[in-house]
C-alpha cells in the first residue's frame, strides 16, 4: 500500500478520518488553505493529535517517532500529507 499512495490520497485519507472522528463532514471547511495550523484553528487538540498518530501509523503501516512530532512534521495538512508520503516512500525504497 505505501508505495501506491499519492499525496492526494493521503490528503483524502486524512480529510475523511477527520469527518469520521471529529467534523461530521465539515473537516475540509474549517482547514480552509492546507498550509492552515490545525490547532491554532481548532480542527485538532492535544488529544485530537494523538489520535492522528494512531490513525496515520495503522492506515500507512508508519512507524511514527514521538520526537517527529513537531510543528515542523505535523502543524497543517499540507506538512503532515509531505511527512507520511516521504516516509512510505522512504519504506518503500
Amino acid at each position: 500500500m505505501p508505495s501506491s499512495e499519492s499525496p492526494a490520497s493521503i490528503r483524502t485519507a486524512i480529510i475523511e478520518w477527520l469527518d469520521d472522528s471529529y467534523h461530521f463532514g465539515e473537516a475540509e471547511a474549517l482547514i480552509g488553505d492546507d498550509e492552515r495550523s490545525l490547532l491554532d484553528h481548532g480542527v485538532l487538540d492535544s488529544l485530537g493529535y494523538v489520535n492522528l498518530t494512531l490513525f496515520l501509523e495503522k492506515h500507512f503501516a508508519l512507524r511514527i517517532d514521538r520526537k517527529s512530532l513537531t510543528r515542523e512534521n505535523f502543524d497543517s495538512l499540507a506538512k503532515i500529507v509531505r511527512y507520511v508520503l516521504q516516509h512510505t516512500q522512504g519504506a518503500a525504497a
